[in-house]
C-alpha cells in the first residue's frame, strides 16, 4: 500500500485496480451531501479554478444519472457521467463515473463515498474502483490528484458560504 500526503488530503493506493482518498471538510455532513448531490451547486465548485461548468444534469437518486460538461479557457470540454448505486443522505454515496476522452467514454469507475461528521466537520473517504490497473494507473497519471486538491480547496470554500 501507498500512501501520499498533500496538502489537506491523503491518496492510498490499496490494490491494483483501487486507490483511496481522504478530506476533512469544516462543514456538517448534511451541507457536504448537498454540495455533492445538488446541481446549483456542484457547478459552483467542481472542478479547477480555470474551468467553467457549462453543464450539470443530478438526478440525485439511487438509480438517477449525473452528467457535466467542464470547459477550459482555450474552449475544450471535459465531459463526464454516471449513475448512483446508491444514496444514503448525508453518510453515503455510490457510483459510477466515465470521462468522454475523445469520441470514447472510458470504462467505468466506481466511487464508494462515504460521508463521517464529527465536531461540525466531515471526513469524506472515496474508494474508488477500476476495471482494471491500466484504468488505474491512467487515471492517476493524469494529473488527477492536483485537480482534485484543487477542486476539494474549493469546494471547502463553497461549504463556508453555506453556513
Amino acid at each position: 500500500m501507498t500512501t501520499t500526503q498533500k496538502a489537506r488530503h491523503t491518496l492510498t493506493i490499496i490494490s491494483d485496480t483501487e486507490i483511496e482518498i481522504q478530506r476533512t471538510f469544516n462543514a456538517p455532513a448534511r451541507l457536504v451531501f448537498e454540495a455533492w448531490t445538488k446541481p446549483e451547486y456542484m457547478a459552483r465548485w467542481y472542478g479547477c479554478a480555470a474551468m467553467t461548468m457549462v453543464a450539470c444534469e443530478i438526478d440525485a437518486r439511487t438509480g438517477g444519472s449525473y452528467r457535466w460538461t467542464l470547459r477550459m479557457p482555450d474552449g475544450s470540454e471535459h465531459n463526464f457521467k454516471g449513475v448512483y448505486r446508491e444514496l444514503v443522505p448525508p453518510s453515503k454515496m455510490v457510483c459510477t463515473e466515465a470521462y468522454l476522452l475523445g469520441d470514447t467514454w472510458t470504462n467505468d469507475l466506481v466511487n464508494n463515498v462515504s460521508m463521517v461528521e464529527a465536531d461540525e466537520k466531515t471526513t469524506v473517504t472515496n474508494r474508488v474502483v477500476y476495471a482494471s490497473q491500466a484504468d488505474r494507473d491512467g487515471h492517476l497519471g493524469s494529473g488527477m490528484e492536483n485537480g482534485m486538491a484543487e477542486t476539494f480547496d474549493r469546494l471547502d470554500e463553497f461549504l463556508q458560504t453555506l453556513k
